[in-house]
């Protein structure tokens, strides 16, 4: 003769909300500091292609001294 014996398991998981949180907001900050980067670099590209390179070197020492 068997015998069934149940048995009754609890696992219990624990959050860390604060370092769930910092870890999205870090991951969020370098996605947005990737955009800005790639719109820069694309926004660099658009004035060497329709001045040229002399004029965006001439017009960055212009904004500088004035």
């Amino acid at each position: 003769m068997t015998t069934k014996t149940n048995t009754q398991t609890t696992i219990r998981t624990k959050v860390e909300a604060g370092y769930e949180t910092s870890k999205f907001a870090l991951g969020a900050g370098m996605v947005m500091a990737a955009l800005l980067g790639v719109w820069g670099v694309a926004c660099l590209v658009s004035a060497l292609v329709s001045v040229g390179p002399m004029n965006v070197v001439k017009g960055f020492f212009t904004a500088l001294i004035g």
